[in-house]
């Protein structure tokens, strides 16, 4: 199974310049694109309900083909769902060698939550 990474997710507490509200995720996001070492800042709501595991820890992200190939085995923290509005990505988190891994399927003509949709 192919990967090729995509970036590192810190979670914060602080504001982080051009962060990205993602009301279905009930957090702030920053494009790791724009950041020169590739790192997503993760800024959570106060009602946000997922897990703590994921809150409270860094991820490693990479993109793949088969998402399914990619989880299989692994300990999943967050099944595959699809993320953004209109969805970005199919993705899910597991636990790999006592760290957060997140894998992302990204759909043809998008890159990220704050891209412009391509026809």
């Amino acid at each position: 199974m192919a990967r090729r990474f995509h970036h590192i997710g810190l979670p914060t507490t602080e504001p982080q310049p051009g962060e990205t509200w993602v009301e279905g995720g009930k957090l702030w996001i920053s494009n790791p694109a724009r950041h020169p070492q590739r790192v997503e800042w993760l800024r959570y709501a106060l009602d946000w309900t997922g897990s703590q595991e994921l809150r409270d820890n860094p991820h490693i992200a990479y993109t793949v083909d088969d998402l399914d190939a990619a989880i299989a085995g692994k300990r999943v923290i967050a099944e595959p769902a699809e993320i953004g509005e209109p969805p970005f990505a199919l993705a899910a988190f597991t636990e790999e060698d006592g760290v957060f891994v997140e894998y992302m399927k990204i759909y043809p003509g998008r890159q990220w939550f704050d891209d412009e949709v391509s026809s």
